[in-house]
């Protein structure tokens, strides 16, 4: 007889239409409740998961608490999942999902001594296929989901899902929902028995009950309804279950089909809604994880102690802004506040933690010469950074003169490319001074470089003029035409092959409505609209000058290292900055867009048309992955880069970094990263109803003024896809600069990590959970086998290690012993 596995939960979101704290309360008197049932109803078992919750539990209500670690131990409550919270899957990294995993299972070991085996994402919208290696390696053999709910994801409920390694787990999709209505239970077993009455298939089956989506779980009348069903002979045999049980009886089911890509799209406005969370979420992860390993390499050096403690807090707010009804941006206004606050709480402790870190590395280094300036530079990555760097400080006297100090920057004593640009401050005095230099850092070191001041009767002028309508600036390896009567690049030049076409940075403007979700499509539009370049009255009244006029279009920087264009545009009440840093040497292109959005029921995208065509294969980077993405216009969710990419190896490629976006399309051989939306607060279609009944003014997602910042490239394509993996980290995680006076004493330290050659990522360096040794990661992010050998100068310790395409490899690190040895994801929990 085929059986039915009643799957007893209650979805309980931390936030969503709630702030936390009604949530918490939520969490209480569910738990409660279940706590009650499980005592009183033989055979029925409680299903929850969320690290998160129980933590409240064990917080507000100690008693309660123990009472559920006591029913864990008879059988009758079961932790479920094992991870932290239930985050959103395609938009936190790959590192940051592990930590979902790693601070949940340390949480449920240590508490009730629990090891889920079936992950669970019932309310996540849509999963990247990242997340299979990942479970595989943490112990999990099958994963629990819904999204995306409508069609099904391997034309079955049950399927073997394949990761980018070749790894696999079972899967389940769920139909019908995970919750049911308050004494409804038994009407959605009623159907299941009566969908599959006549089937000849024998395998077990999973439904999913309990009142969800503010708590309340089980309920009496449902019980005992269920009860009286299970009580009745019928054509399957009814059981309160597990997801461990149910998938140990599905893995006997041969011939299950096989999935190979995503789980995705769904719900593809949360790509994008409330941006100013996914940006602080996006520099909160850059800044722990760099600033890990400025510690770790620091701590294993016996530079400083460890601050795990301090870490972990931080780490705790990363946890939960990754909820999947905060970084999509789904929630309520309240909420939205609530979770950048928590965002901005884990950024302080990073930024402290980080100077910690710095002037402990920062031993050694020998006191400034009379005249000169400190400059230090630490690269958290293994390997060589060559790029453009930015540091500000103060002279040493104010300047009242007419004259100009210009700053000259050496290494060693040897002159480099450098040049001053605006500083933040407006104070109008040769005072303050900001320095950009071009220079290659060691790997994971501290990098000295000293500023020395040259009197000059003025600031340099910029060199680059207008000529028949263009800026045209060129370098020995890039050429870029800049339309003075458009604001756009009309051409990019990279090693002597045109890459882009004209109208390059074109904002678009295309139709939205008020669902952040937006629940209705998979793709955006029509276009609405364009932004144009201002007139110069508009374009001096917008910049605040006072006297004089001031073009559109103007050069407001340029030296050694590159020169600065800055072009302003408008569309109806929005107005937007676009910034172009262009490059003297190499062929990358920095853009900023600084947005001042006041549409509703619109969506911003930059249109980036590129001279590969329509028939370029469009990818980008996902959890631990590459994932090729649809390049007809469907929305796509992908996270540090995007590429359209030729098919032949030297065809070409163009490569687009981004600082802090996740949505984006591609259609006609163009790049289109989507920006900022103008919909409402927690407003979704519900049957025929208007999605926003509106009787006041109600305010928008994401209205006023955002910043964002792209790093464009091009090249062949095998060159240019390995590279783009590492200069996204570097682009993210980037090296720290600080203009210090050492004291000149100490002992310089050795560098930290070191791989020699190839394409590796090292993408954790950390103290283990448990203490007393360390974690190191690394990553293959090309999808060929790769190989590298691994330096630790301070411990001696050389060793050459192997990965296969997309594999992730955990090391431990052993410092008393000199000791390195390969270990799990989870550090052995």
């Amino acid at each position: 007889m085929r059986k039915l596995h009643l799957i007893s939960n209650a979805h309980l979101d931390p936030v969503w239409q709630w702030e936390w704290e009604e949530g918490a309360a939520a969490a209480v008197s569910t738990f409660r409740a279940a706590a009650e049932f499980c005592r009183e109803y033989d055979g029925y078992v409680f299903n929850h998961n969320e690290a998160l919750l129980y933590r409240w539990i064990e917080e507000y209500e100690p008693g309660l608490f123990a009472e559920i670690q006591e029913l864990v131990r008879l059988g009758k409550w079961h932790i479920m999942g094992g991870w932290y919270l239930q985050p959103d899957c395609n938009m936190p990294s790959g590192e940051s999902i592990v930590r979902q995993i790693v601070l949940g299972r340390s949480y449920f070991r240590e508490k009730f001594g629990a090891r889920p085996t079936t992950a669970i994402n019932f309310d996540s919208f849509g999963h990247s296929r990242g997340l299979v290696q990942i479970m595989k390696q943490a112990g999990y053999d099958s994963y629990l989901f819904m999204r995306p709910e409508g069609k099904l994801a391997a034309a079955a409920e049950d399927f073997v899902w394949v990761g980018f390694d070749g790894s696999e787990v079972l899967a389940h999709q769920i139909s019908e929902g995970y919750n049911t209505l308050l004494g409804e239970a038994h009407k959605k077993i009623g159907r299941w028995l009566e969908k599959y009455a006549d089937e000849e298939d024998e395998r077990p089956r999973l439904l999913l009950w309990g009142v969800g989506n503010h708590g309340g779980g089980p309920s009496r009348l449902d019980l005992d309804r269920i009860g009286a069903m299970m009580a009745e002979e019928g054509p399957a045999e009814l059981a309160h279950s597990t997801p461990e049980a149910y998938f140990a009886e599905l893995k006997n089911v041969p011939g299950l089909p096989r999935h190979d890509n995503d789980l995705n799209p769904r719900f593809v406005g949360c790509y994008t809604s409330m941006i100013r969370i996914k940006q602080k979420h996006r520099k909160l992860e850059n800044e722990l994880y760099a600033t890990e390993k400025m510690l770790a390499s620091a701590a294993v050096q016996g530079l400083l102690r460890y601050p795990a403690g301090e870490l972990k807090e931080a780490f705790h707010d990363l946890m939960v802004a990754q909820f999947h009804d905060i970084l999509p941006g789904s929630s309520i206004q309240p909420a939205e506040e609530a979770s950048i606050r928590l965002l901005d709480h884990g950024l302080e402790i990073a930024s402290r933690l980080r100077a910690r870190a710095f002037f402990a590395l920062a031993s050694g280094q020998p006191k400034a010469n009379l005249g000169e300036y400190p400059i230090l530079v630490y690269n958290p990555h293994p390997y060589p950074v060559r790029g453009t760097f930015a540091c500000e400080f103060m002279l040493e006297d104010q300047n009242w003169t007419e004259e100009f100090s210009m700053p000259v920057v050496y290494r060693d004593g040897e002159k480099i490319a450098g040049q001053p640009e605006k500083e933040h401050s407006n104070l109008n005095l040769d005072w303050r001074k900001r320095v950009v230099f071009e220079a290659e850092l060691a790997p994971s070191s501290m990098n000295r470089f000293d500023c020395r001041m040259v009197k000059l009767p003025s600031k340099p002028k910029p060199v680059l003029a207008e000529t028949d309508g263009y800026l045209r600036f060129r370098s020995d390896e890039l050429e870029v035409a800049i339309n003075t009567r458009t604001g756009l690049i009309d051409d990019y030049i990279a090693g002597g092959v045109s890459r882009l076409k004209p109208e390059a940075f074109l904002p678009l403007v295309l139709a939205d409505n008020e669902d952040p979700w937006r629940m209705d499509t998979d793709r955006f539009g029509p276009e609405l609209g364009r932004f144009r370049l201002m007139s110069p009255g508009r374009s001096t009244a917008f910049s605040g000058v006072k006297e004089g006029a001031l073009p559109a279009v103007r050069v407001i920087e340029d030296g050694e290292v590159r020169t600065v264009v800055e072009a302003l545009l408008e569309y109806g009440d929005s107005a937007l900055v676009l910034t172009y840093r262009l490059p003297k040497r190499g062929t990358e292109l920095e853009v900023e867009a600084r947005v001042y959005w006041n549409e509703k029921d619109k969506l911003l995208k930059l249109a980036i048309p590129t001279q590969l065509g329509p028939e370029a294969d469009y990818s980008g980077q996902t959890v631990y992955g590459v994932q090729r993405l649809p390049a007809d216009g469907t929305e796509a969710v992908a996270q540090k880069w995007t590429a359209l990419a030729s098919h032949e190896p030297d065809g070409g490629a163009v490569t687009l970094i981004n600082d802090g976006i996740y949505g984006s399309d591609s259609r006609d051989g163009a790049i289109r990263p989507t920006l900022i939306r103008g919909a409402a607060y927690c407003a979704h279609p519900i049957e025929s109803r208007p999605i926003l009944p509106q009787d006041r003014f109600l305010p928008r997602i994401d209205q006023g003024e955002r910043l964002f910042t792209f790093w464009l490239n091009a090249g062949a394509t095998v060159e240019r896809l390995a590279a783009v993996d590492r200069e996204a980290l570097v682009h993210n995680e980037q090296p720290y600069a600080l203009s210090f006076f050492p004291h000149g004493g100490g002992k310089k330290p050795a560098a930290g990590i070191v791989l020699e050659r190839g394409r590796l990522l090292l993408t954790a360096f950390k103290e283990a959970e448990a203490g007393g040794s360390y974690v190191v990661r690394l990553f293959e992010p090309t999808g060929e086998q790769g190989e590298d050998t691994v330096r630790l100068p301070a411990l001696g310790i050389e060793r050459k290690v192997e990965l296969g395409g997309f594999e992730i490899k955990t090391f431990r690190l052993d410092p008393a012993n000199a000791e390195w040895t390969e270990w799990t994801l989870t550090e052995d929990m």
